[in-house]
Formats: C-alpha cells, structure tokens, sequence
C-alpha cells in the first residue's frame, strides 16, 4: 500500500519551510519540481561554488533546528576543511523528544526538500554519500522517504552526473530501533555501522571523525529543510524574519492543554502566548506551567508566556527553544506526576556506558517516585540538585547532561513541590 502522510494540523505565517504540506501530494515529484523543488540545487550546480554556498548558509543565521543550536555554515565548512576523503551527509531524523513532532510532518509532508537540503549539503561538502537514520517508530515517514529516494534515483536526480554536473550524490535510509540515545550524534554513527547506539567521547567532533572516522556533517531534518531557499533566496532573505541572534522562521510543536494542537511556523521573536493564541485557539483552563524544549528542556511559570521565543530571551529564564516543543500544563495537573514521568522516561532511556548518567537517572527516578506518591524524605531537595547536576557536569554525553534540566528548572520555580513540611524538618 503506498504510505500516506499523517494528518497534523500545520498552521502558521509565513509559510517557509512548511508551504508545500497539504498542498502537494508528498510523492508527487513533477509537482514539486513545478513549484520548484530541487531549484536550489540546479541554482547551485550551475552557477555556485561549494564555498559560496557555504557562505550563503552562513549568512543566513542558521543553526541545528535540532536543540544544540550550532551555526550550520559554521559545521559545513569545518567538514569540507577537513583534510581526509570521502565526507559524510548524515540527516538525524531520530526524533524522539517527547513532545516533539515537527519533524515527521517534513518528512511526511515534503520528503523532496528535506532530501535536497542532504544533496546540497553533500555539494557544499564535497560528499558523495548521505544517509538518513529516521527512528524505527516512524514506518509511515520512512516509507514515504524511500518512495521519494526511489522517484529521484528513477529521473536521474541521484547517482551520477545529476542535472548534467559532475556532482554525483546517492541516498540511504536508515531505520533505528527505538532508541533515545541514537539522536545523540556520535551514537547514531555507531548505530549506522552496526554498532551498539553508544555514545563517543568527543573530542574528536564529527566534523573530523564522524560517520566511519571520516568526515561528516551531520543536521536535523528541520535544518537541511531549511537550505533550499537559503541557497535559491540568499542567506539575507532569511534574515528578513527574527533577530540577530535568532535568525528566521522556526517550527514549534504545540500540544497539552489547547484547543488545536499543530506545527505551528512562525518567525523568531513571537510570544509563546501569541503561538497559543493566535494558532492553537487557546488555551484550555487556566495554564499552571509550559515546558519548552521536551523532557530535556526547562519550565516558563504563566507570567513568563509574554517571553519572545527566540534562544536570547529565553536563555534568561533557563529555558532553551531545544526542539520547539511547548507543552502546555493547565491547573488540573499535578507537576509532580509530570516530574515522574520525566524521570521514568530518562532512566528507561539511558543507554547505561557512563556511570553519573546510569546511576543519576535511577537515583532521579526514585526520589521523584517517592514525591509523587506523596512521601517525601527530608534532604530529597538537596539529593535532586546533586543528583541533577552530577549528571550535567559529568555525563559524557548530552542525554545525561540534560537528563534533569526540566527538574532543576521545576525544583527553582516551584521548590514547594519537594519542600513539602516533611521534607524540611
């Protein structure tokens, strides 16, 4: 049966990354080619040098739409410095952050842009091989990705000598098996090679030792999507939307307490009260606390919704854009459940290799357990704060760094949900 996109509400303005969903049938490669798919990259193979697409990219203002933010013109021209052959594409589609979704409506909705996004990466590079490792829980993305590899490879658009150049460019899709830790950069080259998904240490960074040792550049799925009209419109036509700082249009993924959870596309600087409001049709009941960012993020309190959604202003509140995830709490939630949850969902995801991740994320859990059956233990507070930043100084990888981002930001926001009057005897 030919795979069929989900239905998730898209909603937003402008419309950038997301104009073509529900629009054009995802598959449909001649009507995206007639709306002007895979533009940029002709634009690129006839008239660009790969160091002026890079340079284009980095005017832009992008960086990783996936949560560590990193200047993707920066990590692209790293990777084709890099002095050994051959280079690596890898588009990290594991998105397995709770609460997020943006990704899987791209891949779902548009496959071509996402793929063009790997091959100009791939010419800007010097790569002739990229591969999208999408997280096993999405069977319906990866069949539609595999259709539109097919469609390209069939009109000559991937191979040899694509659009009559010289660049030569093939892709492969990669289906994990349902671990968290494999949207770690370092564990899903492991996983590609057939490894067990463990992080590496780093230094060295992909772009020097990345997928096989060689070099690599690796991007989420939202941030390659985002280099076709980079590359066709120029690096400051992006920078018509957001600020300095934050630079463009960004895909949030809405859901909890409102009336129409969506992907919402909106520029940088809207309010997160503007998202729900003007998108989302509200608020459901009185809101209590909005999560930004997922598990791994951090707490806004409902006087903080008037905040700009860009990584400067919140950054001052502990609060990252991460992912885009903003979860909505209203008053008839228990956050000490929600903590729970976190904690469970942690250390059942901890892939066990560095010891202050293994063993906080057990500790976190317990402890949390504990609370939310209404038990606390005096010192609980103090073991939480230690527990949690024990884990984020010392963890090797970032799963354990953020594990307890989104208690420590509860505990300082709200510290009577440990600080009960057992608890502070």
């Amino acid at each position: 049966a030919e795979a069929a996109p989900s239905e998730v509400r898209v909603v937003g303005e402008p419309r950038v990354l997301t104009r073509h969903i529900g629009t054009i049938d995802a598959t449909d490669l001649d009507a995206h080619r007639a709306a002007g798919t895979f533009g940029a990259l002709e634009k690129a193979l006839t008239s660009m040098t790969p160091e002026q697409v890079i340079e284009e990219v980095k005017a832009s203002g992008l960086v990783g739409r996936g949560g560590a933010a990193f200047p993707t013109g920066m990590k692209w021209q790293y990777t084709r410095g890099a002095g050994s052959d051959p280079k690596y594409v890898v588009c990290n589609a594991d998105e397995s952050e709770p609460g997020t979704f943006k990704d899987r409506v791209l891949m779902e909705g548009d496959p071509f842009r996402v793929l063009e996004g790997m091959m100009l990466c791939g010419y800007a590079i010097g790569a002739e091989m990229g591969y999208l490792f999408i997280r096993g829980e999405y069977p319906q993305a990866a069949a539609i990705l595999q259709e539109a590899v097919e469609k390209m490879r069939g009109v000559g658009l991937l191979g040899e000598n694509i659009l009559g150049s010289d660049f030569g460019f093939e892709i492969e899709i990669r289906r994990g098996a349902g671990a968290y830790i494999c949207g770690e950069e370092t564990a899903l080259f492991e996983a590609i090679e057939g490894k067990r998904g463990f992080p590496r240490l780093k230094p060295p960074f992909p772009t020097t030792n990345g997928l096989f040792q060689k070099p690599t550049a690796i991007n989420n799925v939202e941030t390659l999507a985002a280099a076709p009209d980079i590359v066709m419109n120029g690096g400051a036509w992006m920078r018509q939307w957001g600020t300095e700082q934050s630079a463009g249009v960004k895909l949030f993924c809405v859901s909890g307490h409102v009336n129409s959870p969506a992907v919402v596309e909106a520029p940088f600087g809207v309010t997160v009260r503007e998202v729900i409001e003007t998108y989302c049709g509200g608020f459901i009941g009185t809101p209590q606390a909005v999560l930004m960012g997922g598990a791994a993020g951090g707490f806004l309190t409902p006087d903080q919704l008037d905040t700009p959604l860009t990584f400067e202003d919140l950054r001052t509140l502990g609060a990252p854009v991460g992912s885009g995830v903003i979860m909505v709490f209203n008053e008839t939630v228990d956050l000490r459940d929600v903590l729970k949850r976190l904690a469970h969902f942690f250390a059942h995801e901890s892939c066990g290799k560095c010891y202050p991740c293994q063993l906080g994320t057990q500790r976190q859990m317990e402890i949390l357990d504990r609370v939310a059956e209404g038990q606390p233990q005096p010192g609980d507070m103090i073991s939480l704060q230690d527990i949690g930043w024990t884990m984020t100084d010392a963890s090797i990888c970032g799963l354990g760094q953020t594990a307890a981002a989104a208690v420590l930001s509860a505990l300082k926001l709200w510290p009577e949900l440990v600080e009960t009057e057992m608890s502070s005897q």
